[in-house]
């Protein structure tokens, strides 16, 4: 992708970097403004993805801008072990069907097993609704763009799960590409590892995409962001315990661009993997190094000085971060209230899920 192919497509999604001067004071200012105005009724249906808690504590500490309706989790024995937790005490628990049916209701977090997601998106949209849907987006390229065309058509917003999307770092990298900081990009290296028990790997193994599917589609979505569509995804899938199962517990997937490679790397089995999670992007004119990824630490280099930093290599001091979720329920209620559009269009998820499965090995025909 040319560097003026790239700055075009990342003016598409400007309001992710424009933001950031902002962030640091998200949270507060947010919550004060919206005091005012009338909240928005959400709900969630489902409990088991690996997410839904995070994102239904999320919803609860924004409390003036989000009014829980209730959530729908069918099987009684997982209410029944989550109703006295600190994040789901005193929640009500609805059907579906009645969720769908609350009055006023105007999103839902959609937080099944991932081979429920599109699915159940799918119904919430044909009820008139939009979702924030956690990821990935199933293993049927052709369901997700049904479920984006509907949608579209009705004008309602499907906002991804991408847990870096509103991450202080990926904000600037961000900023730092569309605006040319770093020149030509050449190069982009990723790594998203962790180590998981045994039961993990059960639940792992059930989706033949591995460890690619369910943590690698993170960074993906940040690289389709920074580079577009790729050209080409090459996947290397590796099961490392097949006396144990058929995870793709160690792979790697390599993004040919017409200037540049980027590759994505997760295991299952590295040792301390936060901790060496990372996203570098190299430019004829600069590098950002973030890593970790969360607390994000980042490190730049330029050739020139641009923005607020000096010529050379220096660390960034990052705005503080709120929650891991906070950043898409704020601007989640700003979509739905009409005061900003989507960062994400529909075009760059459908880009996102098709790379996703590609490097994951899957087909998506």
């Amino acid at each position: 992708m040319s560097q003026s192919t790239r700055r075009s497509f990342m003016t598409q999604m400007s309001s992710a970097a424009i933001t950031l001067p902002l962030a640091t004071a998200m949270h507060e200012a947010d919550a004060a403004q919206n005091s005012s105005k009338a909240r928005i009724k959400i709900g969630q249906i489902g409990t088991t993805h690996a997410h839904a808690s995070g994102k239904l504590q999320t919803i609860r500490k924004f409390d003036q801008v989000y009014e829980l309706v209730g959530v729908v989790e069918p099987d009684a024995k997982r209410r029944a072990s989550l109703e006295n937790s600190a994040t789901y005490r005193g929640v009500k628990w609805l059907t579906e069907e009645d969720l769908l049916r609350v009055s006023g209701l105007q999103v839902v977090a959609v937080e099944t097993e991932v081979r429920d997601l599109v699915s159940t998106a799918q119904r919430c949209v044909s009820a008139g609704l939009h979702i924030h849907l956690d990821k990935p987006a199933g293993e049927n390229l052709s369901d997700f763009k049904k479920l984006l065309d509907a949608a579209e058509q009705q004008k309602l917003v499907v906002q991804m799960g991408y847990m870096f999307r509103y991450n202080k770092a990926f904000q600037l990298l961000f900023q730092a590409v569309r605006d040319g900081w770093l020149g030509e990009i050449f190069e982009v290296h990723a790594v998203i590892s962790k180590t998981v028990g045994a039961d993990a790997r059960k639940r792992l193994a059930e989706y033949p995409g591995g460890a690619m599917f369910e943590l690698g589609c993170h960074l993906i979505d940040a690289i389709v962001a920074v580079m577009g569509k790729p050209e080409k995804v090459t996947p290397f899938l590796r099961r490392t315990r097949p006396d144990l199962d058929d995870l793709a517990d160690n792979q790697l997937a390599v993004f040919d661009y017409p200037k540049a490679t980027a590759t994505v790397r997760s295991a299952l089995m590295e040792v301390d993997g936060f901790r060496r999670r990372q996203l570098v992007v190299c430019g004829d004119k600069g590098t950002i190094v973030i890593r970790p990824l969360e607390p994000p630490r980042m490190e730049l280099t330029l050739s020139e000085a641009n923005g607020d930093y000096r010529k050379g290599t220096q660390v960034v001091d990052l705005p503080k971060s709120g929650g891991r979720y906070d950043g898409d329920f704020v601007d989640l209620a700003k979509i739905i209230r009409g005061e900003k559009a989507s960062d994400y269009p529909p075009a760059h998820d459908l880009a996102v899920q098709e790379a996703v499965l590609q490097a994951s090995g899957l087909r998506t025909e």
